[in-house]
């Protein structure tokens, strides 16, 4: 029990587990926003350009409410694909972002691992210092 307590723990400090953990923090949010953007912005416009539909109003009514006057003894059961509908924009949005933020990503790499080819590492100074006592002493049979 230990020996997992122990595993657990170096792989809970590491610094990819923190990485991940903002990284849903931030995406639960970002999820909120798009879902605040479809159901608030798109989805009403998309709905007037069908016909005046709210996409959260389309469903397919199994069985109706019961009502004894104003109380509701069986509630309505229903097929609520509307709602289904804008989950889909909600996810191809999303979609499209973690998609152009990967590439965003993806591009900068590339351009620094160009630059780093186009630029040779220094040679360390033991390298140097050989180099130097290498032309000394071709000098040195120069002149002699």
């Amino acid at each position: 029990m230990k020996k997992i307590i122990e595993e657990f723990r170096k792989f809970a400090v590491r610094g990819n587990v923190i990485d991940m953990a903002i990284g849903v923090i931030i995406g639960g949010a970002f999820g909120k926003i798009v879902s605040s953007l479809v159901g608030d912005i798109i989805m009403p416009a998309v709905g007037i350009l069908v016909g005046g539909v709210s996409f959260s109003d389309l469903k397919i009514v199994l069985k109706h409410a019961v009502m004894d006057g104003s109380t509701i003894v069986s509630p309505e059961v229903s097929i609520n694909y509307g709602n289904f509908i804008q989950m889909v924009f909600d996810f191809l949005i999303i979609a499209v972002a973690v998609f152009m933020l990967v590439k965003g990503i993806n591009a900068l790499n590339r351009k620094k691992e160009a630059k780093k080819a186009e630029t040779p590492a220094a040679p360390s100074a033991e390298i140097q210092l050989l180099t130097e006592i290498r032309d000394l002493l071709k000098e040195q049979n120069r002149k002699e």
